[in-house]
This record gives C-alpha cells, structure tokens and sequence, in this order.
C-alpha cells in the first residue's frame, strides 16, 4: 500500500518548483515591460503597470532574428539525427557483440565529455578554417558532434543493454542477419532510450554557445544564442528585447518538452529497474 505524501512534502515541491521557474518567469515579466520599468523603482515589481509587446515586436523587426531561428533550427536537426544515428550503431556494438576493448572504448568516449570546450575550441577552428568550413552550418555540427556524440553512446548503451539477449537469438535461428535484427528487433524496442537522447542532444545543440561564436561570425550563419549576445550595442543593452527574445526562444522547447515528457521520462527510467 503506498503511503499518503504529507502536506510538508508539497510545500517544499512548491517552493522547488517556484525557485526553478523563478529566473523564466522574471524574464517573461521583463519582456512585457516597457524601457522605463525596467530600472529603477519598478524594476522589482512582478508585474507590469503598462504590459506592451513592443518588444517582441522589436526582436522580428530590428534584428534578423527570424534568420537566428532558422540557423539554430537546421544545425540543432542535422546535430541530432546525425549523432543518433551514428551513436546507436556505436551502442548497439558495444552493448551486445562480443569484441576486444569494448571497456578501453568505452572509457575512451567518457574521457572526451571531460574535456571543456574552452580547451579544444582553438584546434577545431583552426581545422574548419583550413578547411574553409567557418560561417557554415557544416562548421557548426562537426564541433557539435564532438560533445554531443559521446553523450549519446553512453546513454544508449544502457539502453540496448536492457534488451533482452533472447529476442537476438530467436531472430539469428530464423534465419535474420546481423542489420536485420538490428533494423527489425533491436532498434524497435529501443525507441523510447533513442528519443530521450535525440531530445537532449537537440536541447544542447540549440543551446551550445561558444562554438557558434567563435566559428561563425558572419550574420547569415549566426545561431540564436550568438544572436541574442549581439542585441547589445556600444553604450546600451536591450534588455526588454534580450528577455522577449528568450521567452521566444525557450517556449518552443518547454512545450516540446511538456508534449513528450511520457517517452522521456521512461526512456530516461529505462534500465535503471531490473525486471
């Protein structure tokens, strides 16, 4: 029989749940703010006296941040069914064929998370420059590949792992090749571990920032983070524009979020439980 919560549990999830969405919410008041709100006095207000959208307004029509969107959008996509795709057949490998340095491989891909972007940033430009892939979107998801790839293995091998080895072997004694049981029985049973990766590697992606900075400097092939950076001019920050761009920024990726949380939820619980 599960035990009731009791009223103090959801006090503190309350309190919780306030203090995660507190930086958001503030930001969605400031971008209803007109200029002369936002200092002084009623800067501290969580409300607005005279709410307006002229700053929404301002982010499309000032800026080319139709362009940022699009830019982010068709990197952070190719980012993801790239790296799913190649991480899956990695994980796929080394969580259930047999072969010499699955451990050293494995210890391989987690040692690359280790490393901080600051400290590889100069090399890969250099490469891209060479290779006269800066102000691209080529430029982008190479770099891009590099944090997210890894990642992606190691959450996907514990899913293939949950998989039971029997359904392998039925498929081998009917006569199925190896892609075969991996395209039809495998990948399949796989889906919900998949999605919950694809949905953090997209997030990272649309939210990585140093790369797009330093790689593309052009505006045509600038990303959204990069982009809302730039608002800022020489003596002033926008600061009403900045907020009203990142609640449109970030809306996209809550109701993304709020839409599949079921298929991210179990592919996140997904092997933590033995059956």
């Amino acid at each position: 029989m599960q035990k009731k919560a009791s009223p103090l549990f959801y006090v503190f999830l309350a309190v919780f749940v306030f203090l995660v969405m507190f930086p958001f919410l503030w930001m969605l008041i400031s971008s209803i703010k007109p200029a002369s709100e936002l200092f002084g006095d009623k800067a501290f207000t969580p409300y607005s006296e005279h709410p307006t959208f002229k700053n929404f307004v301002s982010v499309f029509v000032n800026y080319p941040f139709l362009r940022y969107l699009w830019n982010s959008t068709v990197v952070a996509t190719i980012t993801t069914v790239y790296t799913v795709l190649v991480a899956s057949f990695a994980a796929y490998a080394i969580a259930r064929l047999q072969f010499r340095g699955k451990t050293f491989i494995l210890g391989l891909v987690l040692s690359v998370t280790m490393f901080p972007q600051i400290a590889t940033i100069s090399p890969i430009y250099i490469i891209l420059k060479n290779l006269g892939l800066t102000n691209s979107y080529l430029g982008l998801i190479i770099p891009y590949t590099t944090f997210t790839l890894p990642l992606s293995i190691w959450l996907l091998v514990t899913f293939f792992r949950k998989i039971p080895f029997d359904l392998e072997e039925a498929a081998k004694i009917d006569g199925a090749t190896l892609m075969q049981t991996y395209w039809k029985v495998i990948l399949p049973l796989a889906v919900p571990g998949i999605f919950t990766t694809a949905i953090l590697v997209f997030i990272a992606a649309w939210n990585e920032f140093l790369f797009s900075l330093t790689i593309n400097t052009d505006e045509k092939f600038k990303t959204v983070p990069t982009g809302i950076a730039m608002f800022q001019g020489q003596f002033t920050i926008p600061w009403g524009e900045i907020s009203a761009a990142t609640v449109v920024v970030t809306i996209p990726l809550v109701i993304m979020v709020l839409i599949f949380q079921r298929r991210i939820v179990s592919g996140l619980t997904s092997g933590s439980v033995k059956e």
